[in-house]
């Protein structure tokens, strides 16, 4: 995966080797990608009859890159006679190549450009698990084009490849035979266009009327005013900034118009796996750049309660009130081999839907979306309790309705292995993590507020309250082990404690289920050895058996996690932690161009001196990204009270001075600074 170098357009992008092919194999990701499907599997350039080799890649925006190559082998550099420029980008939905073929001979040159075009049509999960996929389809030859197609039942993909330039197609591609002046240039454009046909033959986007994709200069336009309408960031510590202006770029990046909302945008959750409505993943990063760019979050919440659960669907995990996690458009979930469209397996997701909620309008005061979705709110507060609550001892447990295709665990380390005892041992269902009990609390309380100053319902304000508080007294002494002092990863079927140390505990203080009484233990381990990294908390501290620094939730750093942690941290008072998570995530993000990953190995700093890439990793991922945002808001204590935004900052030395310039919010545009200070040792505990 590191070594694929990308374009994209929110859920369309291209993957592809560092000369700009595509190789075909069942077990290689590249290819060019739209709603859940690969469209083109095989896109290789040969120049009379030579593979060509890169001599630069330039990569100047998300949706664009150019590729200088040269024929032969790097032996052949020094007296290369001709070259080829290749530009690509992604402009109106469709795969745009345009080649340029450099002579740099005094004499004409005759060549032979030949592109191989082919496709699988394999959905994403056929291409991240790969299941001896094939070449299939039909393909269809005419003067000035070539169809690539599959068609299975009413499930119905297409892709038409053109020129610019007369082309000779046959089914496996297209050649040019082409004649270069001295010193000259010869040039075309390719086009790649995916189609999602309905029976009759019409793109299902046209008949929902979703509107086409930008065009190359208003992608410029949209990037030029995405960017200037976020706050301005001004930081003596450069590498903030980096991460910063990445981060703005990922998130235009990751934008793109649901078919249900097609005239507005929300984010795919990340390229290449999850290029797609992730629930848990769109609320998260909604939550995190609400200081920023607040617009999708009205989005994603309109979406997600559009889709909201009303039935008992046991093989999408579905119920009523429950907010979905995952939808795609791809063949393994257009035949159900899996639950994608939509599935509902993800026990937090609900409760983060009344989070967001909540958090919009304080930052926004936009009443009339929380009045227009109180029944949405309403109906989630209540799945809760009423489906959440499995055990009927007032905790939020998940055991999936479908034990054959879907997930096993319902919660953000959705892995098998995730959910662990210290032993290694996994426990049995239904469980009960302990951040989904934070989230519940939050949930609960967040609730009563809209209830109260929105919803003219006081007693219902009251009784959530009620639950809330009954909810963390309850918590604090079944989760707490007395023994190690700190909060179990989850109660097993039988309401023992899954004893593991990770990081989930951390959410706990984002949430503030915490008992004051025991934040600071909680602390000293998220920055004590076994968990911290140096990098970052790791999901799984050293010690438990499962433990494995490469391993996806048993190990591994991830950025968004980390970001919440030190949002919990600085609610609860521990600045200076806080800024050590903050500074160590921003630096490894550096060691990523300034982007920060999804995930990266946990070993110690002191052992690897750099941060060791997951080699899986979705990049960019939203939530990831949204971590630095999140961090931000962290360091300068950024928090909204009324019609007012409360600034008070706390910033490690190392970051000097921040300046974040016209921050919107129902305040209209404000700002905020903040001088690094020096903090002594902790306090005595």
């Amino acid at each position: 995966m590191r070594k694929l170098v990308r374009i994209l357009d929110g859920n369309i992008f291209a993957l592809s080797d560092d000369n700009g092919d595509m190789d075909f194999s069942p077990t290689n990701p590249s290819g060019f990608f739209a709603f859940d499907t690969r469209f083109l599997s095989t896109w290789r350039l040969r120049l009379d009859g030579e593979r060509l080799h890169p001599l630069a890649v330039h990569d100047p925006s998300y949706y664009k890159i150019r590729f200088f190559l040269v024929p032969g082998h790097p032996t052949h550099y020094v007296d290369a006679k001709v070259s080829v420029i290749r530009d690509r980008w992604i402009s109106d939905s469709a795969f745009i190549e345009h080649l340029t073929v450099l002579n740099h001979t005094n004499g004409p040159v005759d060549y032979v450009l030949r592109i191989d075009a082919d496709s699988d049509f394999a959905p994403v999960y056929n291409v991240v698990w790969p299941h001896g996929s094939t070449l299939r389809g039909y393909r269809e030859v005419s003067g000035d084009g070539l169809r690539l197609g599959y068609r299975r039942e009413k499930f119905h993909r297409v892709t038409d490849v053109s020129s610019s330039e007369p082309a000779e197609f046959d089914e496996r591609g297209l050649t040019f035979r082409i004649r270069v002046d001295p010193q000259g240039r010869w040039t075309t454009t390719l086009r790649v266009q995916g189609l999602v046909l309905r029976p009759d033959g019409a793109d299902i986007r046209e008949r929902l009327r979703h509107p086409r994709g930008k065009v190359g200069a208003e992608l410029r336009q949209d990037l030029s005013e995405w960017v200037a309408e976020a706050p301005q960031l001004y930081c003596d510590w450069k590498s903030l900034c980096t991460t910063y202006q990445r981060g703005l770029m990922d998130l235009a990046g990751l934008r793109f118009s649901p078919l249900a909302l097609p005239h507005e945008t929300m984010l795919a959750a990340g390229l290449p796996w999850s290029a797609t409505i992730i629930g848990r993943d769109n609320l998260l990063t909604c939550y995190q750049t609400l200081p920023f760019v607040p617009r999708m979050a009205a989005t994603t919440l309109r979406l997600l309660a559009i889709d909201q659960g009303t039935v008992l669907d046991d093989f999408r995990d579905e119920e009523p009130g429950k907010i979905l996690n995952e939808f795609r458009y791809g063949e393994m979930a257009a035949f159900e081999h899996r639950p994608q469209s939509p599935y509902y397996g993800g026990a937090d997701v609900t409760p983060l839907f009344v989070v967001l909620l909540d958090e919009y309008e304080r930052w926004t005061g936009d009443a009339a979306l929380v009045r227009n979705l109180e029944d949405a709110a309403r109906a989630a507060l209540h799945w809760i309790d009423e489906y959440g609550d499995l055990r009927g001892d007032g905790y939020l447990w998940y055991q999936p309705r479908n034990d054959e295709s879907g997930a096993q665990n319902h919660c953000w380390k959705d892995s098998p292995e995730a959910i662990c005892y210290r032993d290694g041992r996994l426990p049995g269902l239904p469980r009960a993590t302990c951040e989904l009990q934070g989230y519940a609390y939050d949930a609960k309380r967040r609730g009563a507020r809209l209830a109260r100053e929105f919803w003219g319902d006081p007693a219902y304000a009251e009784r959530l309250e009620r639950q809330a508080e009954q909810l963390k007294q309850r918590f604090n002494r079944d989760f707490w082990i007395d023994g190690g002092e700190y909060f179990a990863l989850a109660l097993g079927p039988d309401g023992d404690q899954v004893d593991a140390l990770a990081s989930n505990m951390g959410h706990l203080l984002w949430s503030g289920i915490v008992d004051p009484s025991r934040a600071a233990a909680v602390a000293d381990h998220l920055l004590g050895p076994r968990l911290f990294s140096g990098w970052g908390v790791r999901t799984l501290a050293t010690g438990q058996a499962s433990y494995n620094p490469l391993g996806y939730h048993v190990g591994t750093v991830w950025p968004f996690d980390n970001s919440l942690i030190a949002c919990g941290l600085r609610h609860y008072g521990f600045v200076k932690e806080a800024g050590i998570i903050a500074e160590s995530v921003v630096e490894a993000s550096q060691h990523f161009a300034g982007r920060m990953p999804e995930a990266f190995a946990g070993y110690d700093r002191e052992l690897t001196r750099f941060p060791v890439p997951y080699p899986a990793a979705n990049s960019p991922q939203a939530s990831a990204t949204g971590a630095t945002f999140l961090l931000l808001r962290a360091l300068l204590g950024l928090e909204p009270y009324g019609d007012h935004l409360v600034v008070h900052p706390e910033i490690p030395p190392r970051f000097g001075r921040i300046e974040l310039l016209n921050i919107p919010g129902r305040w209209g545009r404000k700002d905020a600074i903040g001088n690094a200070r020096t903090y002594g040792p902790p306090a005595p505990r």
